[in-house]
């Protein structure tokens, strides 16, 4: 909900439409009846709950295709948890849920490479969000609910790399207890589609430039070193540069439209910091970001599309 403090909700076809867990908060899952109620072929179904349909509020909503509902258990070799999993090859995501054991294991991903870019949520209580990104170490986290800087904790994956079957998983709450179920979701990128990496703010009015490959729609980053909200732009919210209309996947505020100093170019081949804002551009600050493009195509030698 753009206009309201509803907060974000999270749905998928493998937990199912009513099924609600919660960017901002440390909530277990939610069944909302009135939320997001049905996935159709062309589209979803909503009912009357303020997180979907409140009478004259704007919203604002993402999708990503997983596998259209074909639904797989992954299991054998380094798999040491059996996964409930629905992939996209193609697109690279995958949706994931399992049930922990509290001992250090692995669980499928079906993505056929490794992930860069893993959100785990523990389901059955009301635990922080597990985000690793591939510029962040093994033992390495973020949480999406948190304005923290990096958390360094052996027992978020077992201080193991993801793999191209399996994701690590150590003895950590927030992501594996013993007998509590979790979903995850996982990326990999693709060139001219989707790019997760890092940079290092300038702190410059002329902000620096961060390169994709491709043209961006929809964005999301965190300063990584110090305490700061998570930021999410997209070119549907804002349809011309400079894009100012920003939301926070770790606080239940409606949009906000940045003043002069915290804004973002889309370009044709990556995005640009406007301002000297610790937001996206403190001088010497660390930051993470997840990108993916507003036309995912590219010709073989990977140049990219036309500036909007």
């Amino acid at each position: 909900n753009r206009s309201g403090t509803n907060g974000h909700a999270l749905v998928d076809t493998v937990r199912g439409a009513t099924k609600v867990v919660r960017s901002q908060a440390q909530n277990a899952e939610e069944t909302e009846s009135n939320g997001i109620q049905a996935f159709e072929t062309d589209g979803f179904q909503i009912g009357t709950s303020g997180l979907v349909n409140t009478n004259g509020n704007n919203y604002v909503a993402w999708q990503w295709k997983a596998n259209g509902g074909t639904t797989s258990s992954l299991s054998g070799g380094d798999i040491g948890i059996t996964t409930t999993s629905q992939a996209n090859s193609t697109a690279k995501f995958s949706i994931n849920t399992y049930t922990g054991t509290g001992s250090q294991s692995a669980i499928g991903h079906g993505l056929g490479v490794a992930p860069d870019w893993i959100m785990i949520r523990n389901r059955d209580q009301g635990d922080s969000w597990f985000v690793w990104n591939q510029e962040l170490n093994n033992n390495q986290a973020l949480e999406l609910d948190s304005t923290s800087a990096v958390l360094t904790n052996n027992a978020y994956m077992g201080n193991e790399a993801p793999t191209a079957t399996t994701i690590g998983l150590g003895t950590g709450h927030d992501t594996n207890a013993d007998g509590e179920k979790y979903v995850c979701y996982a990326f990999a990128e693709v060139q001219g589609y989707s790019k997760f990496g890092g940079y290092t703010g300038n702190g410059d009015s002329n902000g620096q430039f961060i390169y994709t490959g491709f043209k961006p729609a929809w964005v999301m980053t965190k300063q990584t070193d110090s305490a700061d909200n998570w930021q999410l732009i997209d070119n549907k919210r804002d349809s011309f540069n400079l894009s100012e209309k920003f939301l926070t996947p770790d606080t239940s505020a409606a949009e906000t439209t940045h003043n002069n100093n915290i804004k973002l170019d889309l370009l044709s081949n990556g995005f640009k910091c406007r301002g000297a804002n610790s937001v996206f551009n403190g001088s010497g600050n660390s930051y993470v970001y997840f990108a993916f493009a507003e036309r995912p195509f590219v010709t073989s030698g990977g140049a990219p599309t036309t500036a909007r």
